[in-house]
């Protein structure tokens, strides 16, 4: 018998003691609270989310359809949090499971606000595109990621103030371990001043073809805090850490404004003098009058026999075509030399090729 009372005390002073403050039948009851909140939030989402969507869609507006995909996450927690503060209402003032609902469904609150700043900033950033051509793309883009980290860290502080833990005196004690920190982060920090002189300089931007000596040539996809990213011709990505960019001469291809072709044509050495003005004038004519080529005081055109080379009368031919297009500039440039070359058929000489003559003497 003094077994089972014994049993009886240990099991009833669990059940009152419980864990963490909190009986069982306190746990037992936040345990069927979020059971049933679970549930509610599953049939929320369901039912009330998907019936918003299609009145939203039926707006034709794209903005608020971004928006409100953005929001859809923490909107369908609304439920959950609404369920925790209905059970704080009917628990007893003053208790132990009261002060912890309390803390619980504070942090909810907070979790879902700052949550909802943080996807809003998502399809809110399509605004800041107006603000592309005064800055830059990359430089935006900078600007809405630190403004999504910045909620984050705001979001964390007013959790952690929910539960008493003080923030302040938590960084003033990782100040020298943030002096320690720096010391050994020195490449971090310079790649971050590097990758905001680059924003700031307008070097080049998102989608611009590049050349970095020694390292790449290629496509920038992205210009991070600490590398940039270029895709190169054969699809490869490679990152380059962004103090190498301050260091070194980067060649933007997408700054030029024109393609130039510069051309060797190289004539076998029983062309007349004849036959070389009237190609060289014939070429000079046809880059004029095609509208694929630019010819004026900036964009000069030279179409010249430029030297006698060993196995060849050498034409210079040099000139811009109308564009910067990668595809664009190939065609061009493929008609040009279909061009020439019926010319210099048509004036009956032909192109060179390298060789040799050999003279035999007789004795």
């Amino acid at each position: 018998m003094e077994i089972i009372n014994k049993f009886s005390n240990y099991f009833q002073y669990t059940f009152e003691q419980g864990s963490l403050g909190l009986s069982i039948a306190e746990i037992i009851t936040i345990l069927t609270f979020l059971i049933i909140a679970i549930v509610i939030r599953g049939l929320f989402a369901r039912v009330i989310v998907s019936k918003i969507k299609k009145v939203i869609q039926k707006t034709g507006n794209k903005v608020d359809d971004h928006l409100f995909d953005a929001l859809a996450p923490p909107l369908k927690t609304l439920p959950f949090i609404f369920v925790f503060i209905l059970m704080g209402i009917f628990v007893n003032t003053g208790s132990q499971l009261s002060l912890m609902l309390e803390k619980i469904n504070q942090t909810f609150v907070t979790i879902f606000i700052f949550w909802l700043l943080h996807q809003s900033l998502a399809p809110l950033s399509q605004a800041f595109k107006k603000l592309e051509d005064l800055l830059s793309k990359a430089l935006v883009i900078w600007l809405t990621s630190s403004l999504k980290y910045l909620v984050i860290f705001l979001g964390t502080v007013a959790v952690l103030e929910t539960w008493g833990i003080k923030i302040g005196p938590v960084i003033a004690g990782l100040g020298l371990f943030g002096v320690a920190v720096a010391l050994g982060a020195q490449d971090l920090f310079k790649n971050l001043i590097s990758g905001i002189m680059i924003i700031l300089e307008k070097r080049f931007e998102l989608n611009d073809v590049i050349e970095v000596p020694g390292q790449a040539t290629g496509t920038v996809e992205h210009i991070g805090f600490r590398s940039t990213l270029i895709r190169q011709f054969d699809s490869t990505p490679i990152s380059i850490p962004n103090y190498v960019f301050s260091d070194t001469s980067i060649v933007n291809y997408s700054d030029r404004e024109y393609r130039r072709i510069k051309w060797i044509i190289g004539l076998t050495y029983d062309t007349t003098t004849k036959q070389l003005k009237d190609i060289c004038s014939g070429i000079d004519l046809a880059i004029r009058s095609n509208n694929d080529f630019i010819v004026n005081d900036a964009y000069k055109l030279y179409v010249r026999v430029e030297k006698f080379n060993d196995s060849s009368i050498d034409i210079l031919v040099n000139t811009f075509t109308n564009t910067n297009d990668w595809e664009k500039y190939l065609i061009t440039k493929e008609e040009l030399a279909f061009t020439i070359k019926n010319i210099v058929e048509t004036n009956k000489s032909s192109f060179a090729f390298p060789s040799q003559s050999i003279y035999v003497e007789k004795k």
